[in-house]
């Protein structure tokens, strides 16, 4: 398999509205892909969003260096249960599983962009968790995972006509837009954008109808 590679410069600034992407079969029958980034053949360190079709199955298969994904349709299931629609899964390296859909599902997915010493598994329903509030009035989250390198995954939500202070991220952040709108001085986000900065990126996000938005931040130090 020829290696691929997809947005793969981490030290560029990446937006992409992935509605607008083209879904690409995969080599299993009934499950399509919008590739968001990508270094590798078919084992690949990658940012995905997986559509499965209804009673579609993936081959068991063993996560070398981890896996996290959020579920953003439907319901995705394994041998370890079923995670509907909101619920963020993290199976760290080394664990096996073979995933399986009833109705369908679209999951946003990252592999192998784990420490190899994580061995925590961890399944959050973000539909059901209590929002925690912030330094910022206007701004909450639940708070996902948090590692010993700073790597930090939340879901944060914005209230209406909320406006940021400018902050840098010196290790990187990315962003995907579940709800509503955010904007910020180089653009505006509609919902399914996919945000990537890199490491020492300044922006100030604001919102006017308020937002919600999965973020990870701390995992894209220089030169990564």
């Amino acid at each position: 398999m020829p290696r691929e590679l997809v947005k793969a410069d981490f030290a560029e600034r990446v937006v992409v509205p992935t509605y607008e992407l083209p879904w690409l079969p995969s080599p299993q029958a009934g499950i399509d892909r919008r590739l968001l980034d990508r270094v590798g053949g078919e084992v690949a360190r990658a940012t995905s969003l997986v559509r499965y079709a209804p009673a579609s199955r993936f081959p068991g298969h063993e996560h070398g260096f981890g896996e996290e994904f959020l579920v953003l349709d439907g319901v995705f299931s394994d041998e370890h249960g079923d995670y509907p629609k909101g619920t963020y899964v993290r199976n760290p390296p080394g664990s096996r599983h073979t995933p399986e859909t009833g109705p369908g599902c679209v999951i946003f997915v990252k592999l192998r962009q784990m420490q190899l010493d994580e061995t925590r598994r961890i399944v959050i329903d973000t539909t059901a968790a209590a929002w925690q509030p912030s330094h910022v009035a206007s701004l909450s989250a639940i708070a996902l995972h948090s590692g010993p390198d700073g790597e930090t995954v939340a879901i944060e939500r914005l209230a209406p006509g909320t406006r940021l202070p400018a902050y840098h991220v010196p290790a990187g952040e990315e962003i995907f837009l579940l709800e509503g709108d955010v904007a910020d001085e180089h653009g505006c986000y509609g919902v399914g954008t996919w945000i990537r900065n890199p490491a020492g990126f300044g922006h100030a996000l604001m919102t006017q109808g308020g937002a919600v938005y999965w973020v990870k931040r701390g995992h894209l130090p220089p030169g990564v």
